[in-house]
């Protein structure tokens, strides 16, 4: 398709000079530079086709030059960026140096935050509307979208009953396309789901004559509009009644597919008062057959072919075992070992590749939703009835529930798994998702057991060690392909380090997976006349202080490697207990992921840029032996 609308859009002000058949012919354009972009890499997909007809409709009946808009959690704003000015850059996304995934606003004024966790969109924009109100800039108007898989998400609930008692004026499109990354669970799922079916609730406080009576029409009225609109209510409102229990005005369900009926509805609601929420239904890969047919997989598909008659023809798929896989795996062959053991996931079970578990033990298995708090509450409540609980969820979304694991497993010193996929670089999903913080937050409790496998030969008997472990245990890996260091296995000891190598001239110390990339760095070095050795340190909660002090004591120099933050990470530890007992630590380096955000890219790329690859350690350890010139890059 040659694009002939989308050169010609550099903010959504444009949109309004299209007639209703090229707005039309937009939308087919917007989905077309979806396609071209994921034959090109992986992306969001899935969840982007199907809200283009209400990123259209937005931006029509609304100014957001001034007016708020929140996306919430964000990977569906691809369509959004198109329509303000960002076509011309749209093949970069995702790329290092290029547009984000998710919202931005160091890229355009029309991203308010970056939103990239579920579930706070509702009271960020009801944020910006009292602080608006309180400012003199009450016209502004405010919208948040969020989809139904994040709706269940607590701090929704916690927004939506504030807003009620401010009774602030508020927009809430609930994206309904029965969908999150993974089929929606849950006891509101159910609820949603009867307002496709149900007859007309007639238990309203207000009536719709009423409500048709008050809002006021924009442009022109519409007596078929307003009739359609009052049928739609008549038919679905009782999907609604619990919205309305709880004190917003509940309109829907309407199609948001239709173009220019949800531009008219959006107009309706426009200018309502209080809190309004509009219920949206879409489907989730709209316009492209086989997305629609298997959401899930397109959710954030690997590249792929196709056909003039838009076809699926071949979808690249990878050939290597990652990180994820090997945890799967391990955690199947626990449930298949010890009837106790159970899995819990908050809406990450596609993800996390955790499918053959729910199948062949569904008994076990508990997808929680977006919902991060409860599991691990949930979790807590099962350790203590005598089950061993493995939460698995990616490490960016178990900073959601830190509290809980505070109060319902630390402190009460129950037998907890963590399994923290994406602990590290999360790659092209950027700063949201990148889980450098784990090291840290996890450390800090007492009771908690802290790990993290070296390669592939860990992962197993880690999660073998967690599962007859008594008290809290957080394993991390990250999204990475495995890899596998030759060496005489060594059993998994509460607290004790892996020597592969001891050196004369220096150590790597690391925690992690970039320990095989510290074992060539030590081959390199080698070839460079230094004995550098490697230590796979396995745990940084409790840290195996007696090898670590001989490191200290015998080497010229000790180098600490993690991929988590500097800030209270693994080195942090080793520097704490050294202090604590009164070791020099004056030869001792603590690298890092540097105390800032770091922005999207391949992994790789990332690692380089912060001295955390081959190149970066080896440069690191020729100067702590003053054997060349250091460049502080993670700084």
């Amino acid at each position: 398709m040659k694009f002939e609308l989308l050169p010609r859009i550099h903010s959504p002000l444009d949109l309004r000079e299209l007639s209703s058949q090229q707005l039309l012919q937009l939308a087919d354009e917007i989905r077309e530079a979806l396609c071209n972009l994921v034959q090109e890499r992986s992306a969001h997909f899935a969840s982007n086709l199907g809200v283009v007809e209400l990123c259209l409709a937005l931006h029509l009946v609304y100014d957001f030059s001034k007016d708020r808009l929140i996306w919430d959690t964000g990977h569906q704003i691809y369509p959004h960026k198109l329509i303000t000015g960002r076509f011309s850059q749209f093949s970069s996304i995702r790329t290092k140096g290029g547009l984000m995934g998710f919202p931005n606003p160091h890229e355009s004024p029309y991203d308010l935050f970056m939103t990239g966790h579920a579930g706070a969109s509702v009271s960020t924009v009801l944020g910006m509307k009292a602080a608006d109100d309180l400012m003199g800039e009450s016209s502004r108007k405010s919208v948040a979208v969020i989809g139904d898989g994040a709706l269940p998400s607590g701090v929704v609930f916690e927004a939506m009953n504030n807003a009620a008692e401010l009774k602030k004026d508020l927009l809430v499109i609930l994206n309904d396309n029965e969908m999150g990354i993974c089929p929606r669970v849950g006891g509101l799922a159910k609820y949603l789901d009867k307002a496709r079916t149900a007859d007309f609730y007639n238990g309203l406080k207000r009536d719709v004559n009423w409500l048709l009576n008050k809002v006021p029409m924009v442009g022109k009225p519409s007596a078929d509009a307003i009739a359609q609109f009052k049928d739609a209510l008549k038919g679905f409102l009782h999907g609604g009644k619990l919205f309305e229990d709880m004190g917003f005005r509940y309109i829907g369900p309407v199609d948001g597919h239709d173009l220019l009926g949800l531009i008219s509805a959006i107009e309706m609601v426009k200018e309502v008062s209080g809190p309004v929420l509009l219920h949206v239904f879409t489907q989730k890969g709209h316009g492209f057959e086989p997305a629609c047919e298997d959401p899930v997989m397109y959710h954030a598909p690997p590249p792929f072919a196709r056909n003039q008659n838009n076809e699926v023809i071949s979808i690249k798929k990878s050939s290597t075992r990652a990180y994820t896989n090997a945890m799967s795996d391990a955690i199947y062959d626990a449930m298949q070992r010890d009837p106790k053991v159970c899995v819990l996931t908050a809406a990450m079970c596609e993800g996390n590749k955790l499918g053959r578990v729910r199948n062949e033990f569904s008994e076990r298995f508990f997808d929680t939703g977006i919902c991060e708090a409860h599991t691990v509450a949930f979790a807590g409540g099962m350790a203590k009835s005598g089950m061993r609980p493995i939460v698995n969820i990616y490490s960016t979304f178990l900073q959601r529930s830190f509290d809980h694991i505070f109060q319902e497993v630390a402190l009460q010193n129950l037998p907890v798994t963590f399994c923290l996929d994406r602990g590290g670089f999360a790659g092209p999903d950027g700063p949201t998702h990148h889980g450098v913080f784990d090291n840290t937050y996890m450390r800090v409790f007492p009771n908690m057991t802290v790990m993290a496998p070296g390669d592939e030969l860990d992962v197993a008997p880690m999660l073998e060690f967690a599962l007859t472990h008594d008290g809290p245990t957080s394993i991390r890996y990250p999204k990475a392909n495995v890899e596998t260091v030759e060496r005489q296995e060594t059993p998994i000891e509460h607290g004790k380090a892996e020597v592969l190598k001891w050196g004369v001239d220096g150590m790597f110390v690391a925690f992690g997976s970039l320990f095989t990339t510290c074992v060539a760095a030590a081959e390199r070095l080698r070839e460079e006349g230094l004995d550098v050795g490697v230590i796979n340190a396995r745990f940084a909660k409790p840290i195996d202080r007696a090898t670590l002090y001989r490191a200290i004591d015998e080497t010229g120099f000790v180098i600490t490697v993690e991929e988590n933050s500097i800030c209270g990470g693994f080195g942090a530890a080793v520097l704490e207990a050294a202090n604590a007992d009164g070791i020099s630590t004056s030869h001792v380096k603590c690298l890092g992921v540097p105390d800032r955000f770091i922005e999207h890219g391949e992994r790789e790329e990332l690692l380089a840029d912060i001295g955390l690859d081959v190149e970066g350690l080896v440069a690191t350890a020729l100067a702590m032996a003053d054997r060349g010139t250091f460049v502080e890059t993670a700084e």
